[in-house]
């Protein structure tokens, strides 16, 4: 027996005007501030508007200089006319690169300075001083800290990044470094534990130790 078809609980959708599809379609391309092809926008605003009934509002929309489109392939997408840069943006971005360059070197010396450890503990060439893992620690979590500080300031500040992507380059850069941190951190547990095992070191003395200098773990 072929399957009963069951009617929607949900009422059906008011059929909306062609004044209020076209300032839905703008509204959406403001939102999203990217470009979309009239089936794309058709299938993302979930059929509110038909794709034919889309490709012709953003067709007029174009011809009304409201909206800006180019080819792309077989089709075209339009997206919002863009602002000209307000003054010193573009100042602002070329500091932004450069913070961002900085960045990358540190965190590239980082994996360096991971390396070299991870060698000498593998190797068990010189034992590091207590001293000097507490010092490395402690540098590493106020570089970390005003690395953090730099780019909440840069997150939070007047001047907004163009684009997307910059944004997610600055935080991918710096859950990398928060990364390496970590790592390094591990490398110098895994050393204290390598000095307590020690034999000419015994458990009092090392609890001393650890509490004279002050060892997070």
């Amino acid at each position: 027996m072929a399957p009963i078809k069951t009617e929607a609980t949900a009422e059906k959708e008011t059929k909306l005007t062609p004044e209020q599809s076209s300032a839905l379609i703008l509204g959406y391309l403001r939102k999203t501030n990217r470009p979309y092809s009239a089936t794309d926008i058709s299938t993302n605003l979930k059929n509110r508007v038909t794709k034919t009934a889309a490709a012709k509002l953003l067709k007029d929309m174009h011809e009304r200089s409201e909206i800006e489109g180019r080819a792309a392939g077989k089709q075209i997408v339009y997206h919002v006319i863009q602002q000209p840069p307000e003054e010193g943006v573009v100042e602002a971005l070329k500091v932004m690169e450069q913070e961002i360059t900085r960045l990358k070197e540190d965190t590239a010396n980082l994996k360096l300075q991971e390396k070299a450890l991870r060698n000498a503990l593998r190797e068990g060439a010189t034992i590091v001083p207590l001293a000097e893992l507490k010092g490395d620690v402690c540098t590493l979590e106020t570089e970390k800290a005003e690395i953090e500080a730099r780019l909440e300031k840069l997150k939070g500040g007047s001047v907004k990044p163009v684009s997307a992507e910059e944004r997610e380059e600055i935080a991918k850069q710096h859950k990398l470094f928060g990364k390496t941190a970590a790592a390094r951190k591990k490398i110098c547990v895994e050393l204290w534990k390598d000095i307590t095992g020690l034999e000419c070191v015994s458990k009092e003395e090392a609890e001393n130790l650890r509490e004279r200098f002050d060892l997070p773990f």
